[in-house]
């Protein structure tokens, strides 16, 4: 007898068959996945979905915690007043928008995004915070935030929902240029700054380097520099995020009866309006669909959605990892409105940001508030120059 031939010298027609219209199913189900992934994916070229972070820029280490000051006293309580004027269109003048995407657009992309962790083409190595700007129009304390910002590209994006009434948009150049959002009405106390606060999260969302969220008014401002507030965010805390919410008697008496079953007392938190969430929590809101509509057909008269709606929906969906208070400095001493600070001093700032210890999730620490309200237009002078000093801008 011969000597038996390899395999692979024995390859009949019907196998050569077979793996041609192996790699022809193949070859068209990649092609269907890519259109149907560019279906989903904005158009106007300013929303990145994959990409991949500037390692070059990341921080290397991290600054040590600074703990400077007595402690204020703080009472938590409503949120910015966010009443607005009249209707308006999205576009209109000279604006730049980040995109031109309807509300039911942003949502619906945003909560398709993958939720497995670990896919490398989706976590990027360096984790982008998403900074987004709840706000009536101006950004007064813009000086500031572009001090805070810079050089440090790579590593944060801004998002802008100001009234739609407002028709002006910052100077080219401005970390703030053409970050706006497609805005509608937000007025406090109304279901609609809770569709605005999600407005900004569905349109951070779709960015899949961001990774952390903060939500932040026009007078608020950081207290410590961006290296510090980056690492603590990322790295820092045990906890992925800062909701703040308790339960009290008093909180108790805004409970609306008709919300039951699905919203019940048992569950019913409030806590402040500012926020900060990892993608997670972030996901998990802008997909709600169970205690949002809820909220939506309630929130009038004592119902405060902005205080209630993120606390209670962290309750009732027992969501785990989140460190039970919020990362923005507020007082109260004048009823209803939080105080306002004209006079800016070192004192302080530093009183801020030393306000004892609090938890992290996994821990305490003594960096309880990264960021602080509020501060008109007229204190940017002096904040401006006591950042150097106090914020150790660079």
């Amino acid at each position: 007898m011969g000597k038996p031939q390899p395999r692979s010298a024995m390859v009949k027609p019907w196998g050569i068959l077979s793996r041609f219209l192996l790699f022809s199913v193949a070859f068209m189900l990649g092609m269907a996945s890519t259109f149907l992934l560019q279906s989903l994916l904005p158009t106007t070229g300013t929303v990145i979905w994959l990409a991949s972070a500037d390692l070059s820029a990341a921080p290397t280490s991290a600054p040590p915690g600074l703990v400077l000051g007595p402690p204020l006293p703080q009472e938590l309580g409503d949120g910015d007043k966010k009443e607005s004027g009249g209707g308006g269109g999205d576009e209109s003048g000279g604006m730049v928008m980040l995109h031109n995407m309807t509300d039911d657009q942003p949502l619906l992309r945003a909560s398709m995004a993958p939720r497995i962790k670990g896919i490398s083409l989706l976590v990027p190595p360096a984790p982008k915070v998403a900074f987004m700007f709840l706000v009536r129009g101006e950004l007064p304390l813009a000086p500031l935030w572009e001090r805070f910002f810079h050089g440090h590209t790579a590593l944060f994006s801004v998002y802008v929902h100001p009234d739609p009434t407002y028709l002006s948009s910052p100077e080219k150049g401005s970390v703030f240029y053409g970050r706006r959002v497609p805005s509608k009405e937000a007025r406090w106390g109304k279901s609609s700054i809770v569709e605005a606060e999600r407005r900004l999260l569905a349109s951070a969302l779709l960015d899949a380097m961001n990774q952390h969220f903060v939500l932040l008014s026009e007078t608020c401002v950081p207290l410590y520099n961006f290296t510090t507030v980056y690492f603590y965010l990322t790295q820092y805390a045990g906890a992925t995020s800062f909701v703040d919410h308790f339960d009290t008697q008093r909180s108790r008496g805004r409970y609306r009866p008709a919300m039951a079953p699905t919203v019940t007392l048992a569950n019913w938190r409030k806590g402040s309006q500012w926020f900060a969430t990892d993608r997670g929590l972030a996901l998990e809101v802008i997909s709600d669909v169970t205690y949002f509509p809820v909220f939506q057909r309630h929130s009038n008269g004592p119902c405060i959605m902005d205080e209630h709606y993120l606390p209670t929906f962290i309750a009732a969906s027992k969501w785990h990892g989140n460190a039970n208070r919020t990362l923005t400095f507020t007082q109260w001493t004048r009823g209803p409105h939080p105080d306002s600070y004209n006079d800016v001093s070192v004192d302080l700032l530093q009183g801020m940001r030393n306000h004892g210890n609090c938890s992290d999730g996994g821990g305490t620490t003594s960096l309880c508030y990264l960021f602080a309200r509020k501060f008109p237009s007229g204190a940017l002078p002096e904040l401006l120059r006591l950042a150097p000093r106090v914020m150790r801008f660079g």
